[in-house]
């Protein structure tokens, strides 16, 4: 078994608190303006890629060793172990849909139901398929109507529950549709599937993400002053096709997201290398080893409480209120990690996840 390399689990605890930074600003308010709004706006779209980004590097370790050694015994019980979680992940996200549209979950098993269709496929190959998804969606876009189904303006998807509605929104324009979301979790799987136990070779790629994330920051900046608004592009056109939201996942977006997601990967696996056993990078990898049970607690149990407590409807609270109320849940988050490790190698949902699914 590929030992673990506990880099992966630091990032996936900061890709959960940002995360959680993003979704408590978008459900429980943003209002007003200051520090809270640009602070939350620096993990809007990018903690999110980041924790799709480090599945597909665990895939890639998981699976490296029996796709280098061509044995197809082991690869094959890999794949149904994963095929399982990928179904468990999806039937949890739907589970809840209706009190969090935004669930990433089910998409996330649909990414993991894709990447295991490649998982014999070289890096590069691999890598060539993301790049192409990448460029399908504004093709895709083009033909197909991005806003349909959409309700902007209270962020409800009219139609979901038919069949039409949910493929639309699972494969083009949900919050995380699989074109071309899945190419974070392609590049995951390429990354994993590198020589991570090589400090020169970590540090080359960060460099290399760290350049390109500032050059599509850069390009996005100066593109949205320098391009005039006419009568054929408005400017809020301007700010779509060149500005790095989520929503549409345009390339800039997606490129800015994934050469972020790897700086950040590379950056904690060699911080995780210096410092492992250091109190901070120990307690915060052992939070990212229970990314799947918050993620499903933020939302149930930090936004419920917020409604049960708060007396009024979700929404109304200020920008400041929901990133220190973020804060203040991810650090309970981290208080829980530390004593639920004293006693238990998984986490709570991580544990069902694996009686289920193995």
């Amino acid at each position: 078994m590929t030992k673990r390399i506990t880099g992966i689990d630091f990032a996936r605890a900061l890709a959960i608190i940002g995360m959680i930074i993003v979704n408590f600003k978008m459900v429980i308010g943003s209002e007003g303006s200051g520090w809270a709004l640009d602070f939350a706006e620096l993990f809007s779209g990018r903690a999110a890629a980041l924790f799709v980004v480090l599945a597909g590097v665990g895939i890639g370790l998981m699976t490296r060793k029996a796709y280098e050694s061509g044995d197809s015994a082991p690869l094959l019980l890999a794949r149904k172990r994963l095929f399982n979680r990928a179904a468990f992940l999806f039937v949890v996200g739907l589970t809840y849909y209706w009190i969090w549209p935004a669930d990433i979950l089910h998409f996330y098993g649909v990414y993991m139901l894709v990447t295991l269709l490649v998982i014999r496929w070289k890096p590069r190959a691999v890598l060539r398929l993301a790049v192409g998804l990448v460029l399908l969606f504004p093709l895709l876009s083009s033909i197909f109507d991005y806003e349909s189904g959409w309700d902007f303006v209270s962020l409800d998807y009219l139609d979901f529950w038919t069949v039409e509605g949910f493929t639309r929104n699972l494969f083009f324009n949900g919050f995380h549709p699989v074109i071309p979301w899945v190419a974070f979790m392609l590049l995951g799987l390429w990354f994993g599937r590198q020589r991570l136990n090589d400090d020169a070779f970590v540090w080359r790629v960060g460099l290399v993400a760290t350049g390109v994330f500032a050059a599509v920051c850069l390009f996005s900046w100066e593109a949205q002053s320098l391009v005039p608004p006419s009568a054929d592009l408005s400017a809020e056109d301007i700010k779509t096709i060149f500005g790095l939201e989520p929503m549409p996942p345009l390339p800039l977006y997606m490129i800015n997201g994934g050469s972020l997601a790897l700086a950040v990967t590379a950056a904690c696996i060699l911080l995780t290398r210096r410092w492992e056993a250091s109190f901070p990078v120990r307690s915060l990898v052992g939070m990212g080893k229970l990314a799947l049970t918050f993620y499903v607690a933020h939302v149930v149990i930090g936004m419920g409480l917020y409604e049960v407590f708060s007396g009024g409807p979700l929404g109304g609270a200020t920008a400041t209120f929901s990133v220190v109320y973020a804060l203040l849940f991810s650090l309970g988050c981290w208080v829980f990690a530390l004593l639920w490790g004293r006693y238990f190698r998984a986490g709570p949902l991580e544990w069902v996840m694996r009686k289920v699914t193995d």
